[in-house]
């Protein structure tokens, strides 16, 4: 484990200065510190900590209009442009449910907000910005030309902590209830059958804690009628096919706190170095395909007949990326993206793990 003592806010500042092209992120790595401690540093200088009170966010960004939201995990971030519109408050779980903005939120993991003021050349960008207990990122709010600053400075306003300290207190990574350590006791058979039996893929979570088993422990496990292996460029492969086509997807990149949605056709595929964006006008994704361990086809049993996805992992079994074709509560799949999953290049099945 590391030990190097952290470095006090005004070093965090003067790096800051010395590495002003450096991402935070990067920067936050380099440090040895988490991002929220980069961020924290510059209170009083371009940053006001604002309490990270999601029910009263989501709602006061109604008046905020345009900006961009941003979701992100360690190999895919996900930009959307558009308005904070048909919000759902909730303590346990919040939604926005607008026609670009489509977010799920689980408002306890979001232990740490701020508002950021900075500089480029004439111009002053201004986000907010907040993070989870271990100081990582759970969702941003860029604003942009069409945002109304009157709401914005109303909003921070309101949420304006007492505590203005340019440190925080981080705690240590946090792990899932359903990390993959240990030995899987779940019996195949039983899986099989609780699958087998799922009539909304929002029953799928349920299963799995039920069962005390990880995402791709289940898929892994539960044997290829439901879940198969994937070469992993067919991510890659999918993305063309679906812009070639004007085939409307859903992509959703989430972390511990918030789950970021796009639903509708994509059109720009730029590979760059290890990264496979996509930028269309009011989407942005950066997926990192050199972090792509496994790719599977999943089918889940609903009302409206079997649903297909696409799910990516890491070597360390998160989840990176996932993707349906789109479509309503109500609806069956559309029968363009179930021939797309159910023809990209398979490979034989790993051992289940």
């Amino acid at each position: 484990m590391d030990q190097r003592v952290k470095p006090a806010p005004h070093e965090i500042r003067r790096a800051r200065t010395e590495n002003p092209k450096t991402r935070e992120r990067d920067l936050a790595a380099q440090l040895g510190i988490s991002e929220a401690e980069l961020v924290a540093a510059h209170c009083g200088d371009g940053v006001v900590r604002i309490e990270p009170r999601v029910n009263d966010l989501l709602t006061g960004l109604e008046a905020v209009g345009e900006v961009m939201a941003l979701t992100r995990n360690e190999s895919a971030v996900h930009e959307k442009i558009g308005v904070y519109d048909k919000v759902v408050t909730g303590n346990h779980n919040a939604m926005v449910l607008g026609e670009n903005i489509d977010l799920r939120i689980f408002p306890k993991v979001w232990a740490h907000g701020f508002a950021v003021e900075k500089r480029d050349g004439d111009e002053i960008r201004r986000s907010l910005q907040f993070f989870d207990a271990a100081g990582e990122a759970v969702h941003k709010v860029h604003l942009r030309p069409a945002s109304s600053l009157y709401a914005y400075q109303k909003l921070v306003a309101s949420l304006e902590s007492s505590n203005q300290e340019p440190t925080v207190a981080i705690s240590g990574p946090i792990s899932d209830d359903q990390g993959e350590a240990g030995a899987t006791i779940a019996n195949p058979d039983d899986l099989r059958d609780r699958w087998s039996r799922l009539t909304d893929v929002h029953q799928f979570f349920g299963m799995l804690k039920t069962l005390k088993l990880s995402r791709r422990q289940a898929v892994r496990m539960v044997g290829t009628d439901y879940a198969w292996p994937l070469d992993n460029d067919a991510v890659r492969a999918m993305f063309h096919h679906a812009a070639e086509g004007e085939m409307p997807i859903m992509c959703f990149v989430g972390n511990r706190g918030c789950i970021q949605i796009h639903s509708g056709p994509i059109k720009s595929i730029k590979p760059m170095g290890p990264w496979i964006n996509v930028l269309d006008e009011t989407f942005h994704l950066h997926m990192r395909a050199d972090h792509i361990q496994e790719v599977w086809a999943v089918r889940k049993p609903t009302k409206d007949g079997h649903v297909t996805s696409l799910e990516v992992y890491r070597a360390d079994g998160e989840m990176i990326i996932q993707f349906f074709g789109k479509r309503h509560e109500g609806e069956s799949e559309r029968d363009d993206w179930r021939f797309l999953a159910e023809n990209l290049p398979r490979i034989p099945s790993p051992t289940a793990a």
